[in-house]
């Protein structure tokens, strides 16, 4: 599978290279079509770890998808053969330091806004990861809300091996993705796991043939894009909120959100093409 072009598909394709003020920013790419934005980490050369700059770029573009109206679902890959090796070390080596760096700055600036966002975003967020996902890479991907990954694929909590602890979420997901024996082994051995036991023991949805990733996660991704997005945006609060509620906080959550939901023209066209035994045409506004 050629992971730079990702997967050919009909229809007139929008690529933008972003730049602003002359800067050349092709360390992310964004391409639009049927509705998702799809957007590529950009660096193959250092498997896509991110400097300060692509930070940036990656949260500008995510804001505007979330605030374009058109887009009803982001699908996230990375370009050549790996997802994300995390964090440019090289921007941290504290060799070229007047003395050791404060890597809280690093984590509240750049990697949890980032990761709030995605997860804040009340779109569909697919994750197709291509390759390696390491340390914070693996952890951004967990943040999505739906991962797929190539067979070839493995995921690495690479933090022990320069004296870190999991950040991007990832004490946070893995427990409760797949239990505290199983993430306390992943966090401290630093052990490479596959794809395809990622999915069996539940920490992605799917694993997949590598030729077949780009194909399968797009069509997923557009198959959300023409649902009832309203609806799934609302569902994805309220799973967000699930882990810090009580039960009954949940379920009084579930009516005040059914609620809108209830008043929201995709679940008058949805009703209606039941009855009608016809497909909906969603909308995705509220």
């Amino acid at each position: 599978m050629n992971r730079n072009a990702g997967v050919a598909v009909a229809g007139k394709r929008d690529m933008v290279h972003a730049a602003s003020a002359g800067r050349n920013m092709t360390s992310i790419l964004t391409e639009k079509l049927d509705g998702v934005v799809r957007l590529t980490l950009n660096r193959p050369d250092s498997l896509n770890a991110f400097t300060d700059e692509m930070h940036l770029l990656l949260r500008a573009q995510l804001e505007e998808a979330r605030d374009d109206d058109t887009c009803r679902a982001i699908l996230l890959t990375g370009a050549g053969r790996g997802f994300c090796a995390g964090q440019d070390l090289g921007d941290r080596d504290p060799r070229k330091m007047d003395g050791p760096p404060d890597l809280s700055h690093t984590i509240e600036t750049f990697y949890n806004p980032l990761i709030r966002l995605i997860r804040s975003i009340e779109k569909p967020v697919v994750c197709a990861v291509n390759g390696v996902a390491a340390g914070a890479g693996a952890n951004i991907a967990l943040n999505c809300d739906i991962v797929f990954a190539a067979r070839s694929a493995k995921f690495i909590q690479a933090f022990s091996k320069i004296g870190l602890i999991p950040d991007s979420g990832g004490t946070w997901h893995l427990p409760r993705l797949v239990g505290e024996a199983r993430a306390k082994a992943l966090i401290m051995t630093a052990e490479p796991l596959m794809a395809e036991e990622a999915e069996r023991i539940g920490m992605i949805y799917k694993c997949v043939d590598d030729d077949a990733l780009a194909g399968e996660a797009s069509a997923l991704a557009e198959r959300l894009a023409k649902g009832a997005t309203f609806g799934l945006g609302l569902a994805k609060r309220a799973l967000n909120a699930s882990s810090s509620n009580t039960f009954d906080q949940q379920i009084d959550l579930e009516r005040d959100l059914q609620r809108e939901a209830g008043r929201s023209p995709d679940y008058a066209e949805g009703v209606t093409a039941f009855m009608e035994k016809r497909a909906p045409d969603f909308t995705g506004k509220p």
